[in-house]
């Protein structure tokens, strides 16, 4: 079938995601059992009860929508639902490029979790340093969201599908841009409620301590074909695999050309392993005939 997974990220985390499958999968129990261990604090009860606003701090929806994603795999592997042979590739939108180097052996559960927490608390902590934002800009191409970053003095942080890209930096340079945006008839621009300015430089102090703290983790070669948001091309080689998580920290995610790339390689059906469905509708905005399948809960499994 050439199936292949990809993972959601940050933003895509909802109050109760994961709950059916804690109740309903031993495997997918087991590895919230470990996710709240290897943390030290209570990963499910804040995935399944919330509050909200503590749900959607960059250091737990982290860890949380890695453990979501990987339990969704964990109970379809348990029940028999993967075709033999599959996935033969993986991928993951930001936060997601690390599931999907879990999921494909780069590095064991417990050590992806950790890589993950010390992630999200990098991000967390370069947020609270800076005054950052972003912003979407729908319908508008490539070339002119880059003439207005240029313009702007900010960065392309997103390129989540054809005329979906987001934009990232200095809070008050992007409410300039926005407003400038309008006044020149870029018809939607949407100012995005974020912590910070994720995928730009004002992520520098996150990038250089993640570089620091990756240095002594082990990698290992993916067991199947995984692509990086920095190039939207694919990577193997276990330095490769480190580097662009570290960059990644910094860079745009080209997410368009990560799922253009795994298609062309052979990926003829596309499942979604996360809450809300937000890549499946990326994947059809970007290619209406590409089969994409959702997955977030128990219920899914047996769809």
């Amino acid at each position: 079938m050439a199936l292949a997974l990809i993972f959601s990220g940050q933003g895509a985390q909802k109050i109760g995601m994961g709950r059916s499958l804690f109740e309903q999968s031993a495997a997918a129990r087991a590895l919230y059992a470990e996710a709240n261990t290897v943390l030290g604090w209570d990963l499910s009860k804040i995935s399944f009860e919330g509050p909200d606003a503590e749900l959607t701090q960059t250091k737990v929806c982290q860890p949380a929508l890695f453990v979501h994603g990987l339990a969704l795999l964990a109970a379809l592997r348990e029940r028999g639902g993967l075709p033999a042979g599959e996935p033969q590739y993986a991928l993951g939108l930001s936060l997601g490029e690390v599931t999907a180097y879990c999921a494909a052996g780069v590095f064991d559960f417990a050590t992806g979790l950790r890589v993950v927490a010390e992630r999200g608390r990098l991000m967390q902590q370069a947020c609270e340093q800076t005054t950052g934002g972003m912003a979407a800009i729908i319908g508008e191409e490539r070339a002119k969201v880059y003439e207005l970053c240029r313009e702007f003095d900010l960065e392309a942080a997103n390129f989540n599908a054809p005329g979906q890209i987001i934009v990232s930096g200095e809070k008050s340079k992007i409410d300039t841009a926005v407003t400038a945006a309008r006044e020149r008839g870029i018809k939607k621009v949407i100012p995005l409620n974020v912590a910070g300015a994720y995928h730009s430089r004002l992520m520098e102090p996150a990038r250089a301590a993640f570089a620091a703290y990756l240095e002594q983790i082990p990698f290992a070669a993916p067991q199947f074909t995984v692509f990086t948001n920095t190039t939207g091309r694919t990577v193997s080689a276990p330095a490769d695999l480190k580097a662009a998580l570290v960059k990644q920290v910094v860079s745009s995610v080209l997410w368009e050309d990560c799922m253009r790339s795994a298609a062309a390689a052979g990926a003829v059906e596309f499942w979604e392993l996360g809450p809300g469905g937000v890549l499946a509708g990326l994947a059809r905005r970007t290619e209406k005939t590409w089969a994409v399948r959702s997955f977030a809960e128990f219920s899914d499994l047996t769809a």
